[in-house]
């Protein structure tokens, strides 16, 4: 079971970009959707009725989450996915690599051209349509396999400089979790740093994660737009991760907050997401009516909305 899948905020279109992702990618597919109940008439999720307050589906192995949240956020290049095209596994890496691109740059804009680049034969970086931005390379068959699809940091800002030390951070916080290849500048690469993270990776909770720095000047920061959704089995655990990513951060509602580093997390009960899928609708009104007030998820409090009780 994943422990952490990454979340991503639309608004209003995020059904389009869901079908669409799980139709052009491989091995992919929806898994549920939950929609927002009938009567939302007051507060921050007024008129949302019917729109998707979780979707969550698969890409080609990796687990995602999906809502329709409104105008807040928009996404941008500082949280991107990593799709790996595997010539030792797949003959065909190349022409997959670029069939793949071609269906996401329709609409979509090219942040690094297709091409070839000193770290890799075939390489680009592009926002789609719908403001997600995909990391597409031809990897290196050697070294240990990595999963097809990765989430990617970009540290820029204030917080450039860090992509190495946040990784670590993460894996001191996560069980089945650990460092892999770090890359560092080297000087003369100005205005980038020497020795900090050209390239950085660690595996979480048995999946992998990407980080890099970039001292260029950025038009975006990390932003709720893309946030890491921690499934939690109970109480302690959902406390265990709260405590741990606050730390230094900021706590926001409905189970989400901040940690030191900028990155939004959601920290959520495993039995929240069974609440929700409870064919009562006016039993799922009641558990949305109660976690909309929460800012960390109490499960006994989301049990006894569900009950009708006060």
């Amino acid at each position: 079971m994943q422990k952490i899948s990454p979340c991503l905020w639309f608004d209003d279109n995020c059904e389009e970009a869901v079908n669409f992702y799980t139709s052009v990618f491989p091995n992919s597919r929806i898994d549920s959707i939950q929609r927002y109940p009938d009567g939302m008439q007051e507060g921050p999720m007024k008129g949302m009725d019917g729109k998707i307050l979780t979707a969550v589906f698969e890409l080609d192995g990796l687990a995602f989450q999906a809502l329709d949240g409104g105008p807040m956020f928009k996404m941008n290049p500082s949280v991107s996915f990593m799709v790996n095209f595997d010539p030792s596994r797949d003959p065909e890496a190349a022409a997959h690599l670029d069939a793949l691109w071609e269906k996401l740059a329709e609409g979509g804009t090219a942040l690094m051209a297709l091409g070839e680049y000193p770290f890799s034969k075939r390489y680009g970086w592009i926002q789609d349509r719908f403001g997600v931005s995909w990391q597409f390379i031809l990897t290196d068959p050697e070294g240990e396999p990595r999963q097809s699809v990765i989430p990617s940091l970009l540290f820029v800002g204030d917080v450039c400089g860090k992509a190495e030390e946040a990784l670590n951070h993460y894996v001191s916080i996560f069980k089945d979790s650990r460092m892999g290849t770090v890359a560092k500048y080297p000087a003369g690469m100005e205005p980038d740093k020497e020795g900090t993270a050209m390239f950085a990776e660690a595996m979480l909770a048995g999946q992998w994660i990407v980080a890099m720095d970039s001292a260029h000047t950025h038009e975006f920061s990390f932003s709720e737009a893309v946030s890491f959704s921690v499934e939690c089995a109970d109480q302690a655990e959902v406390d265990y991760f709260w405590k741990k990513l606050t730390d230094g951060g900021s706590e926001s509602m409905c189970g989400w907050l901040k940690d030191k580093y900028g990155v939004s997390w959601q920290v959520v009960p495993k039995r929240l997401g069974e609440l929700m899928l409870d064919p009562d609708k006016e039993k799922v009104a009641r558990v949305t009516a109660a976690l909309m007030e929460m800012r960390k998820f109490d499960i006994a409090a989301l049990e006894r909305a569900a009950a009708g009780e006060a």
